[in-house]
Parts: structure tokens; sequence; C-alpha cells
């Protein structure tokens, strides 16, 4: 096991593990300085040290120092520095007609290294050529310039956003980290399968369809599937719909009459050998044959 402390690069973003060796009394919202691949910077704590199973094959960075007062000065300097460096690349991306959006910059502690986040403006797969716009981006700023391509939620927790349900994306306002989101889950809460109506800003499937979905699961397990035949307080009948939350099931009887259970008020239903809603299929038909010929004759 090894002491770790968990840190976020920016507000509400993901949290990274360093190693805490010398900083075991870092406190929540203490500013740290980390080594990165693009140089020094400042990171804030979200989570003391605490214990993390080392592995193998990856070795925690260690945390250099504490921030200092001229740390966070320095910070403030180079984010003003950014913004003047994103208005110069958003002007040499026009000129230059590349099909990409510059979305933000942020320079190293050292303010010689400068990371460039874009998105594509074209659903194109082809490669864009950026190295005339790295070249010349460097040559001005006297920084070294490493371009990150952002995709589409990645995009949308950068520039922030409401989402359908009127608030702000919760990309934005508190999740750090994106779960991973399928079709089923839309199913499984018996939402529109409409693209447009499951969709965010971003484009992809909504983040809250993971919020309840094991919930769903759970519920629906105790419940019949749509189809099966049950045995209701009103005779026998094939369930149509089913009502997880509520935890009812909308059963068509006799006459093709809808009529709404509860889950409990039905009766343990009969094993049914058809294999489909129909019950005439042949393995129906030979079932009662066959107990039929039990049966002894008078």
């Amino acid at each position: 096991m090894t002491a770790a402390v968990s840190v976020q690069f920016a507000p509400v973003g993901k949290a990274y593990d360093f190693n805490a060796d010398g900083f075991l009394d870092a406190a929540r919202d203490d500013y740290l300085i980390v080594e990165t691949d693009e140089g020094p910077k400042v990171v804030q704590v979200v989570k003391p040290p605490h214990e993390v199973r080392q592995q193998r094959d990856r070795q925690l960075r260690p945390v250099l120092r504490r921030a200092t007062v001229w740390d966070m000065l320095e910070r403030d300097r180079l984010t003003h520095l950014a913004e003047e460096a994103l208005e110069l690349c958003r002007d040499r991306v026009k000129q230059s007609g590349l099909p990409i959006k510059p979305l933000s910059c942020d320079y190293d502690l050292t303010g010689g290294t400068l990371t460039v986040s874009y998105s594509r403006t074209t659903r194109s797969r082809r490669p864009v050529h950026l190295r005339n716009l790295i070249r010349g981006l460097a040559r001005t700023l006297g920084a070294r310039v490493k371009m990150n391509a952002m995709h589409e939620r990645q995009t949308a927790k950068l520039l922030d956003g409401v989402g359908k349900c009127g608030r702000q994306l919760c990309c934005t306002s508190w999740l750090r980290e994106f779960p991973n989101i399928g079709i089923r889950m839309a199913k499984n809460q018996q939402m529109s399968l409409n693209t447009d109506e499951i969709s965010g800003v971003c484009g992809r499937l909504l983040c809250c369809l993971s919020y309840e979905d094991e919930n769903y699961r759970s519920l629906t397990r105790s419940m019949p599937k749509v189809g099966a035949k049950v045995v209701t307080p009103q005779g026998e009948g094939r369930v149509r719909y089913i009502y997880p939350l509520k935890h009812t099931v909308s059963v068509q009887l006799e006459g093709n009459v809808l009529a709404d259970f509860q889950v409990d008020e039905l009766v343990s239903p009969r094993k049914d050998t058809s294999c489909g809603p129909c019950g005439g299929c042949t393995h129906t038909r030979r079932a009662q044959a066959a107990q039929e010929n039990e049966t002894p004759s008078d």
C-alpha cells in the first residue's frame, strides 16, 4: 500500500492520485505543485492522503512541494497570458481554415509549455495537419505548444451550459468523471428511444440515464416480463406494460381488456410452455396431447 493524495487540475475536474510521501499533513483544498507531462502545475487537494494499492506497471508521481503565494500569483498571471494566446490561436485557425475550434489554452507554471485544447468542427475521420499552426504559435509565443483534442463530452464540460432539466450541466457542476452510458439504460427506464430526447447538449446520451439505472434494474427483477402469462384476480392474461416505480403491471385480459394490478396481487402463473404470446405452437399442442394420453379413460 502507498500513501496517495487526490488532486484536481481544474474545478470539478477528474481527480488524479500523486505520491503523498512527505505531505501526509496535506488537507482538503490545499494547493500543491506537481510534475506533469506538460511541466509543473498548481493543483488543489480534493482528498487528503489515503492508502492505495500500488500497481506494478504504474508508479505514482511525487508531489514536488507546497504552493506558495508567489506560485498563486504566477498562476494568475499565466492565466491572463493564456487568454491572449487563445485569441491568437483562434485568429491563426481562422486564417488557415483548419476544421478545428480552439477551446482553451493553459500554461505550465514555468510558462515554457502551452497546451491548446480544441474540438473538431467536422465529423470527418480524416487527420487534421496542425504542424504549421504549432510552429507558428511556438515562434510567436516563445513556448512549446501541445495540441489536445477534446471529445464531445469534454467540450461540453469545458464550455458549460444548461441541460434539458433547466439546470447547470452535471459535468460542470459536480460530475468529475463521465459514466459509461448505453441505450439499454433508456430501455430499462422505458424512455423514448428518440436520440434527440435522450441526448444532452453534447450530442451524446444523457449522463443522468446512469443515475437510476441500477434502481430500475433491481425493481424489474421482481416483476414479470412484458408478454409473460400471469394469473390475476380477474383471470389469466398477458403482461403488456410494466411500471417499476409503482410496482404495477398492465395485463391484457380476455376481450382485449387492459387492467392494472399490483405485482403482489398476481397469482403464481402456470408453467407457460409456449414459445410466444399466441400459445398455439406445435410445442404447446404436443404438451396438451401428452397430458390427455396420461389421463385414464372411463
